[in-house]
């Protein structure tokens, strides 16, 4: 079984077998090992019911064929017939069930196992993603897994049934009359083996040009005014028809597939060599006229099964092609685990790094970087931009890994430490903030969920964000819009400050996240900003002199290398990118 590193985990996790698509399935239906059961027994004895109904008609021809037959003979026929169908019902009902409730749980479990697996996935592995296909597959192919079982799987096995069955009533009958069934079910498993192998690479084409116009659509639903901005509806049109137009081509060549369905055309020759056969015995004197009915009634039970099989093997192909993108995701290598037996101890806020180098995508982005920030310290990072800055301070989270050299939190490797336990105590805020489709006070305490409403109200005074939440007819229970657009820049970043406020961080990373706020406002926050980081260490991102200067220490970075460190003063006096990049500050 493959199990990949991920830096979030769930302790009563099923152990599903990941190396295959169709064992990763096998192994979700195994969790519930008696709907199977109960589906395949009831299948096998709907459809012995169903044929038995058959020999009842048969008999019932033989009846009155006969001379001075008697009403209560053919009464005790019906009701044996009645009763085979009531058994059929109810069998149905059941496997239906069983499937239905099967089908329902593999979904449910399957979109839990994707959504836990994202949620395990690294910062760099998001990165590369389209948000899109990632939806396309947590929803559409998740639920074509559910259609794959009902009705397909049920569909399948009820097939397999009507063919098994009939023969064994058959046989019963007379061996001879197996001839032409026996036959046509070599020839009906040839063809399905050739429909199927057809099939395959087209259901995958469609899952996957599927998520590839989600993919795009969400982009350009998300980019909407950008999009309008530039004056690129067109274009996006274009492009999306494009899409659309290649998927269509892909059930276009299913159909043409499914057009040329081989089966039913040997079914139909069975089906007349089968009354031919039958006659021919009936002439010798071999089978009665009712055994003739009863025969010709069983054999055309394999004209479901062979109808239904059109149907049914592509919700399968589908569904393969669905779990086979699925586990594509769910068995992505991150760079990073969750170490469970890792450090869990307080932190102080001692960062250390040493000889620290760092590339993404193969290009390098920190090299040989070494410094010591104290508990307590304001570390100011200055630097052109694409310097890295950014990318130091997510090492420090161990949002990314370092390539060498190592990142000490307290004297201990960030590797060595429980990464729950390590990222609970260190807050980011970055220019870019992210709010969810919740209330204010839920995206305040998005970090503290079991925060009071007064420690929420105190996290937002702190921040200058109360007297414009208080302005809202809801205050606090005001539901903001997908990623915060009902409020701007500056409210968003001042949500993002009380946040990290009422989580009460020991390590505090600022990335530029006073810079869609008023000069006033900032004034304000700043003050409260000093006030909490002399009790932690605070990593400081921005091209505001006024908190650069304040900062115990400076980082200066050119392209991705430390050029020089130091207080203020030291760095005007002495570095010549310091004074450099502090007067075009200015």
């Amino acid at each position: 079984m493959n199990i990949s590193k991920r830096e979030f985990t769930i302790s009563n996790e099923y152990p599903y077998n990941r190396t295959r698509p169709i064992r990763w399935v096998v192994s979700h239906v195994l969790r519930y090992p008696l709907l199977p059961l109960s589906m395949v027994i009831m299948a096998v004895f709907n459809n012995l019911f169903f044929g038995t109904i058959q020999i009842f008609v048969g008999h019932a021809f033989d009846l009155i064929t006969q001379p001075d037959w008697e009403i209560s003979a053919l009464m005790t026929i019906a009701l044996g017939a009645m009763s085979m169908a009531v058994g059929q019902g109810i069998t149905g009902l059941i496997r239906n069930y069983s499937g239905e409730f099967l089908a329902q749980r593999i979904e449910r479990d399957a979109r839990d196992e994707l959504y836990v697996s994202l949620l395990g996935k690294s910062q760099t592995f998001h990165g590369r993603q389209r948000i899109g296909d990632i939806m396309a597959r947590a929803t559409n192919d998740v639920r074509s897994l559910n259609v794959m079982f009902s009705p397909g799987m049920v569909l399948i096995i009820d097939s397999l049934m009507a063919a098994i069955a009939p023969l064994i009533l058959i046989a019963r009958i007379r061996v001879e009359l197996l001839l032409v069934p026996v036959i046509f079910l070599v020839f009906f498993v040839i063809t399905i083996i050739d429909y199927t192998r057809q099939l395959k690479p087209v259901s995958i084409a469609m899952r996957d040009q599927f998520g590839k116009m989600n993919a795009g659509l969400a982009e350009a639903i998300a980019g909407i005014e950008t999009v309008k901005a530039n004056v690129q509806e067109r274009y996006e049109w274009d492009k999306f028809t494009q899409n659309a137009r290649l998927y269509r081509n892909h059930f276009v060549k299913q159909g043409e597939i499914q057009a040329r369905y081989l089966p039913m055309l040997v079914f139909s020759f069975a089906w007349a060599s089968s009354f031919l056969h039958a006659l021919w015995l009936w002439r010798a004197g071999s089978l009665t006229i009712g055994q003739v009915i009863t025969f010709m009634g069983l054999v055309g039970l394999f004209r479901f099964m062979t109808f239904i099989s059109l149907f049914s093997f592509n919700l399968i192909q589908l569904g393969i092609a669905s779990a086979e993108r699925i586990l594509t995701i769910i068995n992505t290598e991150t760079e990073l685990d969750q170490n469970e037996d890792g450090v869990t101890q307080s932190l102080r806020g001692e960062v250390v790094f040493n000889n620290v180098n760092f590339s993404y995508n193969g290009v390098p982005v920190l090299k040989n970087i070494s410094f010591t920030a104290k508990p307590g310290q304001t570390v100011a990072i200055v630097g052109q931009t694409g310097s890295g800055k950014t990318a130091l301070t997510r090492l420090i989270n161990r949002i990314f890994e370092t390539n060498s050299g190592q990142v000490l939190l307290d004297g201990v490797d960030v590797r060595d430490w429980n990464m729950e336990s390590l990222r609970s105590q260190i807050s980011t805020i970055e220019q870019d903030v992210f709010l969810f489709s919740r209330t204010l006070a839920d995206n305040i305490a998005f970090g503290f969920r079991e925060a009071t409403p007064e420690l929420v109200e105190q996290a937002a005074r702190q921040a200058q964000a109360h007297e414009f939440i208080s302005s809202f007819s809801d205050g606090y229970k005001t539901e903001v819009g997908e990623r915060g657009v009902t409020l701007s820049g500056g409210q968003r970043q001042r949500i993002a400050i009380a946040r990290a406020f009422l989580t009460n961080p020991r390590i505090l990373i600022l990335d530029d996240s006073t810079s869609a706020i008023d000069s006033a406002t900032e004034d304000q926050i700043q003050r409260a900003m000093r006030q909490i980081s002399r009790e932690r260490t605070t990593f400081l991102i921005t091209h505001r002199l006024s908190q650069i200067r304040w900062a115990d220490h400076i980082l200066v970075l050119r392209r991705g290398e430390l050029v020089d460190q130091g207080s203020h003063e030291e760095l005007l006096q002495r570095s010549h990118d310091y004074r450099k990049i502090f007067a075009r500050y200015e």
